[in-house]
């Protein structure tokens, strides 16, 4: 090895962070100490916005310990609210702050069991959490000092000595107002945010910056505030980006968590992979406000490694423990009718039987119908044959630019033709043009449109057809 280069100990084994490596469950959670030290603060940023893992109403596991069973129990929270965790994987506990902290000195020796292994012997589990805190000079007590001291980045001598003025602050703030509007627009309307090319000479820089660009020349005021500071205080980088999403994100599952309350809910589960070649489980709960109106709203997508019934779930208790939704409120499950969902013995839908009974399984709707449409397409030949020779029909309209512009302009013909003579009315969302829709495989209402419209259009699709 060259001289200079500081070879790194074998368990830096992470060097970036990817999906899925910060877990909630702290029994799951790949060490601090295993992180590239450039990242570490990066995952702790993202541990404390999230918090110690604490589910409640959890039916915890009784064991036989000395003289009768015994377990965890919720009110032990109470006198350690800002570091206790509860892991439902490894059904122990841990300390969230010596986890983010703990120092590697020999004084630390004795408090693995609180950060690696985790904490299971419940008899006098409050007199031994106590100890864990222990004195003024306590590793756990020093872990606290150092996050305190992390979440107060104004403490830090580096950021005294920078700090400025309260002018430069207050001008920091509306820099970060302007730049968070953009992020703010841009996920409301679903729109992406980078381009494909950035630079300053780009024609097209994406609709990030070309929006950033367009409200600057707009505001006198906001073109000073952005155009008076360095490249580096502009707050346009992609990771800056990234946390403000990951903050409105988190603003939006908390105004859905207070909307639902202690209210009863239901829980929506399915699975797909993305345009990456990942496993993404993406999951909606569906309840009734106080209005009494019924709300399905979308909660979180979660990276799983495989769609096993039991990664499933992990994926699930660390959703809940983020969330703070708790498992005993639960009184519906819909997935779809694949075997690790709706399994009898070891689907999703048996494990959370397991742990709530009252959370009741229902194969989707949905999907059910698409199952008997298919199954009736597939036996009935007649059927089966009129579904082939209409997507034959489209295919042969949409297969050739020419035909499919003659056709668009023969029913543009007839629209007016029908307007003039009083043979249609006329008005707001009317009489609109259209085109042949391709039908989708798995969607059956597709192939309903795609009959309305060539009914529509049956007689210009002869004609259009009947040319070859």
């Amino acid at each position: 090895m060259a001289r200079g280069v500081k070879k790194l100990p074998a368990y830096y084994t992470i060097a970036e962070l990817r999906p899925g490596d910060i877990e909630s469950d702290p029994g799951l959670r790949i060490p601090i100490e295993h992180l590239d030290p450039d990242i570490r603060d990066l995952a702790r940023r993202e541990y404390i916005s999230r918090g110690p893992c604490q589910p409640t109403n959890h039916t915890y596991e009784r064991k036989w310990v000395g003289s009768g069973y015994r377990s965890f129990h919720d009110y032990w929270y109470n006198d350690h609210r800002s570091w206790l965790e509860y892991s439902v994987a490894k059904d122990a506990t841990f300390c969230f702050l010596c986890f983010l902290f703990k120092q590697p000195r020999a004084e630390n020796y004795g408090i693995e069991s609180f950060t690696k292994n985790g904490f299971k012997t419940w008899k006098d589990g409050p007199s031994v959490l106590s100890r864990h805190v222990g004195k003024h000079d306590s590793a756990h007590n020093k872990a606290r000092q150092h996050y305190l001291a992390f979440k107060n980045q104004r403490q830090n001598i580096p950021h005294v000595i920078d700090r400025g003025t309260n002018i430069e602050q207050e001008k920091y703030k509306a820099r970060l107002l302007i730049i968070l509007g953009v992020v703010k627009f841009l996920l409301l309307q679903g729109h992406d945010f980078r381009g494909h090319d950035e630079s300053i000479n780009s024609k097209n820089k994406g609709n990030f910056k070309e929006l950033l660009e367009w409200y600057t020349k707009k505001d006198p005021k906001a073109e000073k505030l952005i155009g008076e500071v360095g490249d580096n205080h502009k707050m346009t980088s992609h990771g800056i980006q990234l946390d403000l999403c990951k903050a409105c994100a988190e603003e939006t599952t908390k105004a859905i968590i207070q909307d639902i309350g202690d209210s009863k809910f239901a829980l929506l589960v399915d699975e797909s992979r993305d345009a990456s070649i990942k496993e993404q489980m993406d999951m909606c709960l569906r309840y009734v406000n106080k209005r009494g109106e019924v709300i399905e709203r979308f909660i979180a997508i979660e990276h799983v490694l495989d769609t096993r019934a039991t990664s499933l779930k992990a994926a699930l208790d660390g959703i809940f423990a983020t969330t703070g939704l708790s498992m005993s409120n639960l009184r519906g499950q819909g997935y779809d009718g694949a075997s690790n969902m709706r399994g009898e013995f070891r689907g999703l839908q048996r494990l959370i039987l397991d742990e709530n009974p009252y959370a009741h399984y229902i194969h989707c709707f949905a999907h059910q119908l698409q199952l008997v449409v298919v199954a009736v397409a597939k036996c009935c030949s007649s059927v089966r044959d009129f579904f082939e020779y209409t997507s034959m029909v489209v295919n042969i309209v949409n297969a050739s630019c020419k035909r499919h512009d003659q056709l668009a302009q023969e029913q543009h013909d007839e629209i007016v033709r029908q307007l003039e003579e009083g043979e249609t009315v006329g008005g707001k969302g009317k009489n609109q043009l259209t085109n042949l829709a391709r039908p989708g495989d798995t969607r059956w209402g597709s192939h309903h449109r795609t009959l309305c419209r060539l009914i529509l259009m049956w007689k210009h699709v002869l004609k259009n057809v009947g040319q070859d």
